[in-house]
This record gives structure tokens, C-alpha cells and sequence, in this order.
């Protein structure tokens, strides 16, 4: 395993035991427990991991917190399209436009992501796991959104902050050009 992945490893398995501990604070809206830290940590993943590593967390927080009661089956879908798509709007899709995109794409692909894409795919699984026959297909679109919009704007305040400061850049090792990286080229 590479020094990079190690790293990506760790900070992979950090966000997910802060999204797992930030679940309880939770907020029941329609069956489905609201948890606005998840998308943080989405959005936060997809930015400093990519949207692989991103999926992967949100995958990881999303089964601990159905095993430990905090969450329930819809935690997969959401956690999981939101911070893919969070990560791939930021370094896939605007990587070669200017960094002003990158941010608000990242926030944009966490919020369809998650609302429409995850609210969507949500549907079977409350259809066929949870059996909840009453469910219709945009059913769960609307709370994905409630959580969704709150995490992001949480995520907007602090990422951007974070971004500014280079902080987080310096602890995941993204983006980051040192003075004696531009004296040797």
C-alpha cells in the first residue's frame, strides 16, 4: 500500500467516525432520521479524498450507523451517490476550469446527489427492505433535502473557511504548495 492510500485510509476512517459520531444528532422528518453531519463529512471527503474515498466513507458511516441503531437503510443511497458526486464534481468535472467552480460544484453535487438521486433510489429500499408500501417514488426526496440543504450550508461556512486558511489542505495534503516546492521549479 502507498504512503498516499495510507494516508487516504486514515482520513477516510477519521470522517467516517466523525460522521458517525456526529449522527446523533439527528432530526426525525417522515421515517427517515435527518443527519445534517453526514453531508459535511460528504462534502469534506469529496473535496480532500475524492469521490472513490468519499463513496467509501459515506458507505462505512452509513453500515455503522445502521448496526449501532443511529441511521436506518436509507443512510446507504443518500451517503453514498451525495459524496460520489461531491467528489467527482470537484476534481473530475471542473478540474480544469478555475478553482472559483470547483467549491460550489462540489456543494451542488452533495445536494442533487443526495436529494433527487439518493431521495430516488431510496424509493426501492423502503419499498422492498423496509416495506413500507405507502412510499412513492419521490417519497423521500423533500427530508433528503432538509438534511441535505442544512449539511451544506454547515459545510459552505466551514470548508470555504478552511479552504481560505489552507488548514485542511495542510492536514489532508491537497493542493498544498510549499515556498521551497516553487524555489526547486
Amino acid at each position: 500500500m502507498k504512503k498516499t492510500d495510507l494516508h487516504k485510509l486514515a482520513a477516510a476512517a477519521f470522517l467516517t467516525a466523525l460522521a458517525v459520531a456526529g449522527s446523533q444528532l439527528q432530526i426525525p422528518l417522515f421515517g427517515a432520521k435527518l443527519s445534517p453531519v453526514q453531508h459535511l463529512v460528504n462534502i469534506i471527503a469529496g473535496v480532500y479524498l475524492g469521490p472513490w474515498w468519499a463513496m467509501g466513507s459515506g458507505f462505512c458511516a452509513a453500515l455503522i450507523r445502521n448496526f449501532t441503531g443511529l441511521g436506518t437503510p436509507l443512510a446507504f443511497p443518500g451517503s453514498m451517490i451525495g459524496s460520489f458526486l461531491a467528489g467527482a464534481m470537484y476534481h473530475w468535472v471542473f478540474r480544469k476550469k478555475s478553482n472559483a467552480w470547483r467549491l460550489p460544484a462540489a456543494y451542488a453535487g452533495e445536494l442533487f446527489g443526495t436529494s433527487v438521486l439518493g431521495g430516488l433510489a431510496a424509493y426501492p429500499i423502503a419499498y422492498l427492505i423496509l416495506k413500507n408500501k405507502e412510499a412513492t417514488l419521490f417519497t423521500y426526496v423533500m427530508p433528503f433535502f432538509s438534511s441535505c440543504a442544512l449539511g451544506t450550508v454547515i459545510a459552505i461556512i466551514i470548508v470555504t473557511a478552511m479552504k481560505r486558511s489552507r488548514a485542511l489542505d495542510r492536514i489532508f495534503g491537497a493542493d498544498v504548495e510549499f515556498k521551497t516546492d516553487k524555489a526547486k521549479s
